[in-house]
């Protein structure tokens, strides 16, 4: 059935008519809350299919966000496209969601992305086009892919993924950005993590705290990514640019030390959105929000050489 959807899918598709020079790509729903992209390069040369897991926030397919468009997953399936291999990326279900005005964050937990993931790993184990399933995480997406992959996957990609539990990770950016707050935070954690609930924070710290982001926040909190990349018996592979402002190096080193096998490489001058820049200020801030500006081409190289050895 699948291969007959895809031959389907080809054969619709006006793009690939027109040739290479633009990148053919299908649309494909799985179930309820999934819609994303697939990209197969003609003959699919690696018959590996590598699944695009995005960050933090309402996140699509590309990468982008509703302020933010910067086109790091898109650019990056292209740079693979170009390398013989397929990817399917996909958009959070909070865009779909908001698209609907259907979005109620109070009932959003850190388990439906992983449920989002374990669905589409389900929905292309049995594709014969495909012999290997690679799960690429970013950021947020990192740990979702780690528990999705594991018995349902044949690799793990982590980029810019966190190393340490979530709260931790948000009391160390506060240290570095507003060490004032940061007890504040530590102590709502603590509350968090013992009732399910917190009231004690002071109002700076209420885009973290508030009262309908908690069970979410709480859901989070649940998962050790270093236990949860030590439990993957399959071939890793955990990078971290050297301008990531969001993501400390720290935390990749984390990952590597609680899974020792794995492949770990720090790209020179990447940031969070994947693309090169040559100091952590405003220019670094400014890529954000640049469509236009390639990713790091030594993560291509990476993720590649990774997936053909």
């Amino acid at each position: 059935m699948m291969r007959r959807i895809l031959a389907i899918l080809f054969l619709l598709s006006p793009l690939f008519i027109m040739g290479q020079s633009v990148y053919p790509e299908q649309t494909i729903t799985i179930g309820t809350h999934v819609d994303g992209t697939l990209m197969i390069p003609e003959g699919n040369q690696t018959k590996d299919l590598v699944i695009f897991i995005g960050g933090s926030g309402p996140t699509d397919r590309d990468g982008n966000q509703p302020m933010m468009q910067n086109n790091g997953f898109k650019f990056l399936a292209q740079g693979l496209f170009d390398n013989g291999i397929a990817s399917f990326r996909y958009d959070k279900r909070v865009v779909k969601a908001l698209k609907k005005g259907q979005f109620d964050e109070s009932s959003a937990r850190f388990d439906d992305f992983v449920s989002d993931a374990l669905e589409v790993l389900a929905f292309f184990k049995p594709a014969p086009e495909f012999h290997r399933l690679i799960v690429l995480g970013h950021s947020q997406g990192s740990l979702v892919g780690m528990l999705a992959a594991k018995d349902h996957a044949d690799a793990f990609i982590s980029i810019a993924g966190a190393g340490q539990e979530i709260d931790d990770v948000i009391i160390d950016q506060l240290n570095w950005q507003a060490p004032n707050l940061a007890d504040a935070a530590r102590q709502a954690f603590d509350d968090l993590r013992a009732n399910g609930v917190t009231t004690n924070y002071p109002a700076p710290l209420a885009s973290i705290f508030r009262p309908s982001l908690q069970g979410f926040i709480s859901n989070w909190m649940a998962y050790n990514p270093q236990t949860a990349i030590a439990d993957l018996a399959m071939p890793i592979l955990i990078i971290n640019g050297t301008r990531d402002m969001q993501v400390q190096i720290s935390e990749a080193e984390a990952l590597h030390g609680a899974a020792e096998s794995s492949d770990f490489l720090l790209i020179d001058n990447m940031n969070h959105v994947l693309k090169v820049v040559s100091d952590d200020g405003l220019e670094n801030s400014k890529t954000y929000n640049d469509p236009n500006l390639p990713v790091a081409p030594k993560l291509i190289d990476a993720i590649v050489s990774f997936i053909k050895a």
